[in-house]
């Protein structure tokens, strides 16, 4: 996201601070990486590079951005955690199919991984605030619309209950030690540089992937209800948490366009793409135990507090997105 593009609020504090973003080299972690490196922010980008996650070294090439290629569950993380200004803390594992799979695995990076970021910064960055990417998954099945943060918590997958952990371990670290944190809970994500190989990360990856490459995609179900959010918008979202004194210590939902069917998601982005096919299945049997049916997000909370609002329509945000990856398709295919 170009600086001169971003709010005012998100954009003056940044000029020479010192920035950790976890996950740097991920979808929405490079997008950050780019906006603050624009902004004149001292940025180094933190990332595992698993092939199972969404990093991608093509998300931060000619960017001079510093990457550190490390995983947080066993890296020597003193060097990179001294004397930070800000994290922005996106280091995840969010893939609910593989979560119910290899739980251990999954709690191991959003749970244990968290706690020793926590005690790193604890030691060489303890004034530094601290913006969390968390999730909506852990909300559950809605038991009414749209969700607000009060909403009970009932996580229908592992990956739900690890997050829901990592969370909780970010929350306890501001209210015991003082230190600025702010929990972001993310509804469904999309823009450049998303991993589009396969749905590991959303849904829309792999309906990119086939509409770009002339297959049908699948939608299962279809009725069900999904807010999504543009990767610019998110952004602005993260930054606006960072610099916002009153955001700290709470946790905040974060929405994005009106909802939408999963019908007519895949006939918006049939029409940006300007043709494409889809087809309409039952839930796959391993994924409807899993599934949330219709979601979408109360943001009002964040909203009041920071004065933040998406501004990006779901129509133009799917056409920029295939536009961005047309071009680029052998680099994330």
């Amino acid at each position: 996201m170009p600086a001169s593009e971003l709010p005012p609020s998100t954009s003056f504090p940044w000029q020479g601070k010192r920035v950790l973003v976890t996950g740097g080299a991920g979808f929405l972690g490079s997008g950050l990486c780019h906006a603050l490196a624009g902004l004149g922010a001292e940025v180094t980008a933190l990332d595992a590079m698993l092939p199972e996650g969404g990093a991608n070294r093509a998300n931060l090439a000619g960017s001079g951005i510093r990457l550190v290629e490390a995983d947080l569950r066993d890296a020597e993380l003193a060097p990179l955690t001294e004397g930070l200004d800000a994290v922005f803390n996106l280091a995840a594992q969010t893939s609910h199919a593989g979560s119910m799979i290899d739980p251990l695995g999954d709690l191991a990076t959003n749970g244990h991984a968290q706690l020793r970021l926590i005690a790193a910064l604890r030691a060489g960055s303890p004034q530094a605030v601290v913006v969390h990417a968390s999730t909506r998954q852990f909300y559950g099945r809605p038991r009414y619309l749209p969700v607000d943060e009060k909403h009970p918590i009932n996580p229908p997958d592992a990956n739900g209950v690890s997050k829901l952990a990592g969370e909780q371990y970010w929350l306890m670290e501001g209210r015991v030690h003082g230190r600025p944190v702010v929990s972001l809970r993310l509804t469904n994500c999309y823009g450049p540089r998303l991993r589009i190989r396969d749905a590991r990360q959303t849904f829309l990856g792999i309906w990119f992937r086939r509409l770009l490459e002339g297959d049908a995609f699948e939608v299962w179900g279809g009725d069900q209800l999904r807010d999504l959010a543009y990767l610019d918008d998110v952004v602005a979202a993260f930054l606006a948490a960072a610099v916002t004194p009153g955001c700290a210590g709470q946790a905040f939902n974060i929405g994005g366009a009106p909802p939408v069917s999963l019908t007519q998601l895949a006939e918006a982005a049939v029409a940006a793409h300007g043709g494409g096919n889809f087809v309409t299945k039952e839930f796959p049997a391993d994924r409807a135990p899993i599934d949330i049916g219709s979601f979408h997000a109360d943001d009002s909370a964040f909203r009041a507090a920071t004065g933040w609002a998406p501004e990006v329509p779901l129509a133009e945000g799917l056409r920029r997105s295939l536009d961005w990856f047309r071009p680029r398709l052998a680099d994330y295919a």
